[in-house]
């Protein structure tokens, strides 16, 4: 039996940074859910591929290049996806990356501090590609007066760690840009959303050896004993993008073994 409020048949959802890792998984199960699915990513190449794996399946999915942390590229986009594409009813901001690195250099400890330049980009990479992707399609949702963002946080929002302080501002950030946006555009009745996800490493962008590293750290670690697996958020992206989470706005949902509230 199928749940009509969960079937996207028919919608159109672009992903910005789904070519790999939690993008990928969460553009797979929107795509197997019904919908034409449009996979941006800096790499054409990459997004292709992953568009490719998708259409392999019996999905439909298309793929574009685009770099979010330029706002330029991105209102590019927007032009292009109108002619090509169509009108899109979900946008999922789904960029990101970290460094490990000190504010400033330790006592007895050789590492370097971080360059103003990496902190900018970290924020980048992380924060102003939301805001640049709800720039440039914001005009298209509050137009139709419909549409569903999601953006993509992290559980370093919540639960900080030693050397990775532009990260978790930037991801705290998003939670705090996704709750304004929601109030901004809830007249409109726009939905805005994030999923902060917890462990998940990507088997395909490591070795056998090191995902079992992880694995083993997360019984320890994590409550349910375990790394979170692809597919996991995109069955939460699916409850957010669907009919199914029509009055749900300006939340985050953590999505992370209880690793938050350990």
């Amino acid at each position: 039996m199928s749940i009509a409020e969960f079937d996207l048949t028919g919608r159109k959802i672009l992903l910005v940074g789904a070519s790999r890792g939690i993008g990928q998984g969460i553009a797979e199960v929107l795509a197997e859910a019904g919908a034409d699915v449009a996979i941006a990513s800096l790499s054409l190449k990459s997004a292709a591929a992953a568009a490719s794996k998708i259409v392999s399946t019996g999905g439909r999915a298309v793929a574009y290049a685009a770099d979010a942390t330029r706002y330029a590229d991105m209102e590019h986009l927007a032009a292009t996806l109108r002619d090509s594409f169509g009108p899109i009813d979900v946008l999922v901001n789904c960029v990101g990356d970290s460094i490990g690195k000190p504010l400033v250099p330790r006592p007895g400890q050789t590492e370097q501090g971080m360059s103003e330049a990496e902190w900018r980009s970290i924020l980048d990479i992380n924060l102003t590609q939301s805001f640049n992707g709800c720039k440039a399609f914001g005009p298209h949702f509050l137009q139709r007066q419909r549409g569903v963002i999601i953006n993509v946080s992290g559980i370093a929002a919540f639960r900080v760690s030693p050397l990775r302080s532009a990260y978790a501002a930037a991801k705290a950030g998003v939670v705090s840009f996704t709750e304004s946006m929601a109030m901004e555009w809830a007249p409109y009745q726009v939905r805005v959303n994030s999923i902060a996800p917890g462990l998940f490493p990507d088997p395909l962008q490591m070795s056998a050896e090191d995902f079992d590293k992880r694995m083993a750290q997360a019984k320890t670690r994590v409550p349910l004993g375990r790394v979170g697996r692809m597919r996991e958020v995109g069955l939460l992206a699916l409850y957010l993008a669907s009919d199914a989470s029509e009055y749900v706005t300006g939340q985050t949902w953590c999505i992370d073994g209880g690793l938050s509230v350990a």
